[in-house]
């Protein structure tokens, strides 16, 4: 039984790592339509960036975005897609894969994961200060 666990979940996690990936090159094609494109297009980045928005090391909440959040947003974009954008979207992205080239990176996306979190620091550095001067 835990055998069968652990090849659903490997399986699993194949399918999203080609869907993902699939995203990448339907947001590319021009049958896509644009608020799916938009979609893919963000989807995409978060997932090919190189830091996350939760770090893992935070616990539970680390991994919430790998396994909930991601998983949920690339189903409802793939909802979106045409099915023959699909369709040719996850040939190119099992081609990719069996071809074993190197995972596409969003550094645009980690620039901005990492602008979000000095933004948060810079708030909540704020709120402290205030609160320290109130007293």
């Amino acid at each position: 039984m835990p055998d069968e666990v652990v090849g659903r979940l490997r399986r699993w996690a194949a399918a999203l790592k080609r869907d993902v990936l699939a995203l990448w090159f339907c947001y590319r094609d021009p049958r896509t339509p644009l608020v799916a494109k938009v979609l893919a297009m963000l989807i995409v980045a978060y997932a090919l960036s190189p830091i996350d928005l939760i770090p893992d090391f935070i616990p539970v909440l680390g991994y919430l975005d790998d396994l909930i959040l991601l998983p949920a947003a690339v189903y409802f974009a793939l909802r979106l897609i045409p099915s023959a954008v699909l369709e040719d979207s996850r040939v190119q992205a099992a081609g990719w894969l069996a071809a074993r080239k190197a995972k596409p990176v969003s550094y645009a996306a980690a620039g901005v994961i990492v602008l979000t979190w000095l933004a948060l620091g810079w708030l909540l550095l704020r709120q402290v200060g205030r609160l320290l001067s109130d007293h």
